[in-house]
């Protein structure tokens, strides 16, 4: 029995596939910054427009978010302005302080066609409205311009959301390749021949969700505060509407 452990160790000991089974990976082959940097130019190509794409969506995404929050709050003071005052001409002298709100371009549209309507009717006792209809329409065409403001550049978040994991799967394919190539030319599949086009690969999916995932979120979540920006116009109309047909009907 000593002589057969005796002749397995001496084995071992010689055989060099033995050594390479049990020596630790060297980080360099697996290296993230290496990997990249020895990556092929269709590998960068892909990298690099995965990487524009993100950056364009972070910076929509920052921009917006700042957007939102300033149009809330000059919203609130629009809103506590609109509903003290007394005259439409009151609110109408704090308009310009307060741009960032949606609520200012239906009311100065509103207040524009609510204008134009009492000159037309002439001078008399009481100025009269002459078309409520009128001045729902105006107030239509205000929000839609609103809406378009607010939502502007959001779609490209949709865009990089539907793009860049297809643009990642078109890099995994390239890697998959380049892989296959490298065991073609060398005749071998071991793990040193087979990784850096399977790493490459990885990191080209990687990429892809990477720019995706955020887009996807931040997406959703603008959406849904454009549609809560959309309910507040709609109920701020509706008010306008009763006030101008109290008053002037």
């Amino acid at each position: 029995m000593r002589t057969f452990g005796t002749l397995i160790l001496a084995f071992q000991a010689q055989d060099p596939a033995g050594d390479l089974a049990t020596a630790p990976p060297t980080a360099s082959s697996t290296d993230l910054v290496s990997l990249i940097a020895h990556a092929s130019p269709l590998a960068w190509f892909i990298l690099l427009v995965l990487l524009l794409f993100s950056a364009i969506s972070w910076g929509i995404i920052i921009h917006k978010q700042m957007q939102f929050k300033k149009a809330q709050r000059q919203t609130a003071t629009f809103l506590d302005i609109f509903r003290k005052s007394s005259k439409f001409s009151e609110v109408q002298s704090v308009c310009a302080s307060l741009p960032a709100s949606p609520l200012v371009g239906l009311f100065q549209a509103g207040y524009a066609e609510l204008n134009a309507q009492l000159r037309a009717a002439g001078e008399g006792s009481r100025p009269m409205l002459k078309s409520l209809d009128g001045l729902d329409r105006a107030l239509l065409r205000a929000t839609t311009v609103e809406l378009s403001r607010l939502e502007s550049r959001i779609g490209f978040l949709a865009t990089t959301a539907s793009i860049t994991p297809y643009i990642g799967l078109f890099g995994t394919v390239v890697g998959i390749m380049a892989s296959f190539q490298g065991i073609g030319e060398t005749g071998s599949s071991s793990l040193a021949v087979v990784a850096p086009g399977i790493a490459e690969a990885l990191i080209a999916t990687a990429a892809g969700l990477f720019a995706a995932i955020p887009a996807v979120y931040y997406y959703n979540d603008l959406t849904g505060q454009v549609k809560h920006f959309a309910g507040g116009m709609d109920d701020f109309s509706l008010e306008f509407l009763n006030i101008a047909e109290r008053n002037f009907t």
